[in-house]
């Protein structure tokens, strides 16, 4: 992603405290082993231009999506608002739902997913394991089937823990991999699919004022999205 592209980057709140924008698919969270421009880096230097800011920006990074992911994010633009949401986060008062696309059908119309989780941080690869395993972290969701089309379900789900990959370990965990998971649901999915997995909503109290806030985002109007009318696609909010 270029300089110039920083503008393709919607921002979606904005105020003197945080910085609410849309994370485009493909563009690390954060700086990686791949050397590419990624989205911290780009919006620190947009804040910069935009305010004429001397100096470094800061912009604290409080949550994380997978680099394939889009979607709702927040970032914190002084540390004081970054220290508060990392709390919330702690304290499970920041809340994340997600939309995701699998292939099959779920067991239930809804449920709750409960797993251990295990890193392996040399492949990066996450793996379900028994209850016991040293390492193993709880990873529980619930889930939502909006809609069943063709050999794929739409799934509305809120994240309780934030393991990494949990959403995609999880489902293909329970027989539903992602559409497009080259990782976790190579099986099914074809080299070069985007995975269908969108971060929707983050809501959290403000740091400051202690308001509600909620970001909302749908996902792309787009293959395999575009196979629920706007009206189903509207639920996951």
């Amino acid at each position: 992603m270029s300089h110039e592209s920083v503008s393709q980057i919607p921002v979606i709140y904005e105020d003197n405290h945080l910085l609410g924008i849309v994370k485009p698919v493909n563009i690390p969270t954060q700086a990686d082993v791949s050397g590419d421009p990624d989205l911290l880096t780009l919006l620190k230097d947009d804040i910069k231009e935009r305010y004429n800011k001397p100096g470094n920006v800061y912009l604290g990074l409080v949550h994380r999506l997978d680099r394939p992911v889009g979607g709702a994010m927040i970032f914190a633009k002084t540390s004081k608002a970054a220290s508060r949401l990392s709390e919330a986060v702690r304290s499970r008062s920041f809340s994340k739902v997600y939309a995701a696309v699998v292939h099959g059908q779920l067991p239930a119309a809804r449920g709750t997913l409960k797993d251990m989780l295990l890193k392996d941080s040399k492949t990066n690869t996450v793996s379900v394991v028994g209850r016991g395993t040293p390492g193993a972290k709880e990873a529980v969701l619930d889930y939502e089937v909006l809609g069943t089309g063709g050999s794929f379900s739409l799934v509305k789900i809120v994240l309780h823990t934030g393991r990494s990959h949990q959403i995609r370990v999880q489902m293909n965990h329970a027989g539903c991999p992602l559409y497009g998971d080259q990782k976790y649901g190579s099986r099914v999915n074809k080299p070069g699919q985007q995975i269908a997995l969108w971060s929707v909503t983050v809501g959290f109290p403000h740091p400051v004022t202690k308001e509600d806030v909620v970001l909302n985002s749908l996902p792309p109007s787009e293959f395999p999205w575009n196979q629920w009318e706007d009206t189903v696609l509207s639920r996951l909010l």
